[in-house]
């Protein structure tokens, strides 16, 4: 009697570890995929850094200026010529 007693409890301890086990593997699987997600995320942000630092040595320079400056000021070059079209009436 001793035996099968012995016997049950070891099965029903087997039971349970393979039930947790499972349980822990598709932890694993969930926080493996979040990894993957977290990983590509952070690559995107760094690509995002690179552009924006690229873009910020970009507006220092005296070709942003000018650019700035002529479309949104309306400003021209002392040796430039500007023509503007006729209006029709």
């Amino acid at each position: 009697m001793a035996m099968l007693g012995i016997t049950a409890i070891v099965i029903s301890l087997a039971v349970v570890v393979n039930l947790k086990g499972a349980s822990l593997r598709d932890k694993d699987l969930d926080y493996q995929q979040k990894e993957e997600n977290l990983l590509a995320q952070k690559q995107k942000e760094e690509d995002r850094a690179e552009d924006l630092e690229e873009y910020r040595v970009y507006v220092q320079t005296k070709q942003y200026i000018e650019k700035v400056a002529k479309e949104k000021l309306g400003l021209v070059k002392p040796d430039e010529i500007l023509i503007k079209p006729k209006e029709n009436k």
